[in-house]
This record gives C-alpha cells, sequence and structure tokens, in this order.
C-alpha cells in the first residue's frame, strides 16, 4: 500500500531524472510502490474456487479501506536481485494511501486524495504529482483508487498456483512504466504482486497482515513537506 504502498510498492510515478525519479523506477531508486500479468492461457481453477478475477471485483466492492505490511523485491532482467525493501501501507479508496518503506530505506508515499508526495529523508527531498496523472496507469489505481479499473486495464483470470488465484492486468495507456502486471488473491484480499517494467526489471510485492476495512485516522493520509525540504513538481 508507497509502501502505499499504495508504493512506489505497491506506487510507481515518472520523473524525468534520477534523482526524481524514485518513485518510477523503485528498483535502483528505493521508491513505492509498490502485480499483475504473465497470464497463463488455458489454466483452469479448481472447482468452486473463485478466480482471481473474481476475487478482485469482491475486494473492489467490499473494501473500502485496509492496512498491513509488505516486502519488496526488485529483480533485474538477468534475474539478479537488485533489492529488498520492507515496510507497510495503508489506504482509503478512493485515492488516499500511505507507503512507508522502513527497511532498508527510509521513505515516505502519500496520497492526500488530490496530490500523490513522495518523501525521500536521506535527499530531504519531496516529489509531488497530481494524484489523476499518478493514478491513471499505475498499480495504486488497482487498490486505493475507485472501481473503473477498465477504463486503464485490460483485466484477464489468471489462473491459480499454491492457492492463490491470480488476475492479470495489462495497462491500456502507452505512458504506463509498466509491460505486464500480475495480482495473486487468496480469500478476497491481496497476497502478492509482480511488475515488469520496459527494462526487463520486475519488482514483487507480498503482502502479510491485511486488514479489510480498518478504521484509519484522516492525518493517516496528510502530508506537509518538512522545513527546509526541497520540493520538486507541481
Amino acid at each position: 500500500m508507497t509502501a502505499v504502498p499504495v508504493g512506489d510498492s505497491f506506487v510507481r510515478l515518472a520523473a524525468s531524472d534520477r534523482r526524481t525519479s524514485r518513485l518510477a523506477h523503485p528498483a535502483p531508486v528505493r521508491s513505492f510502490v509498490p502485480a499483475l500479468f504473465a497470464i497463463i492461457a488455458g489454466l483452469i481453477s479448481p472447482p468452486g474456487a473463485a478466480s482471481g478475477l473474481d476475487q478482485l471485483h469482491a475486494f473492489l466492492t467490499g473494501t473500502q479501506s485496509a492496512q498491513g505490511a509488505f516486502k519488496q523485491v526488485v529483480v533485474n532482467k538477468d534475474g539478479r536481485t537488485t533489492q529488498t525493501t520492507s515496510g507497510t501501507f495503508a489506504f482509503q479508496r478512493p485515492g488516499k494511501f500511505r507507503w512507508t518503506y522502513e527497511k532498508p530505506f527510509d521513505q515516505l508515499i502519500v496520497g492526500d486524495g488530490e496530490k500523490v508526495w513522495v518523501y525521500d529523508r536521506d535527499l530531504n527531498q519531496v516529489i509531488v504529482r497530481k494524484l489523476d496523472a499518478a493514478l491513471g496507469a499505475t498499480p495504486a489505481a488497482l487498490l486505493a483508487g475507485d472501481n473503473a479499473l477498465e477504463k486503464n486495464f485490460t483485466l484477464l483470470a489468471g489462473g491459480e498456483s499454491d492457492g492463490v488465484q491470480y488476475v492479470a492486468a495489462t495497462p491500456k495507456s502507452a505512458e504506463s512504466q509498466f509491460t505486464r502486471i500480475r495480482l495473486g488473491f487468496v480469500d478476497e484480499l491481496p497476497r502478492s504482486m509482480q511488475l515488469t517494467d520496459a527494462f526487463g526489471q520486475t519488482t514483487e510485492l507480498t503482502f502479510s497482515d491485511v486488514r479489510r476495512n480498518p478504521k484509519i485516522t484522516a492525518d493517516a493520509f496528510e502530508f506537509k513537506p518538512p522545513k527546509g525540504a526541497d520540493v520538486v513538481g507541481q
């Protein structure tokens, strides 16, 4: 859930250079974010088991808010792990989320319903973007956005493996940072997320201790740039 990861595990935002692209490229630059693809054609779910697509829809319609923990692993195109991070996330629809990267980096991603704020404590730098631009075709839209997923993604059931039901989502926007996204569900709650970018880099997130519809205070989704921080963006 930055996290929210609604990162940038389970969140990625585009930026023009290395210093301002931590959310667009969480692998080398410790970002959120932040799922869904690698369709296994022809796989049939066991009798009576809800498909990943059914569980995604049930999650979206029955979950207004959620919180939990995540572990994020980034693997390059050669199969080498380049980064391992962990943290916590929380979100509240529509468009409010908080992703906190705790180990080994200290980074915070907050969506307040209008803007997305990415705060890197080591650099004392804040990247800010309008929420619509940030969420249009990113994994954050799958968890923290509204329910109109078909507008931004082509969704398909992605089969079952080890009790996890998968959904495959293909971003419709040519500007999306991701080429393949895959989301795994158990008991109508997200269990895993895999994202592959145009460079063949894969970000894998595993969610744990996910709570559905907890009471989250409003200030969890508020952010004010620290005094002296370098603020980049709109």
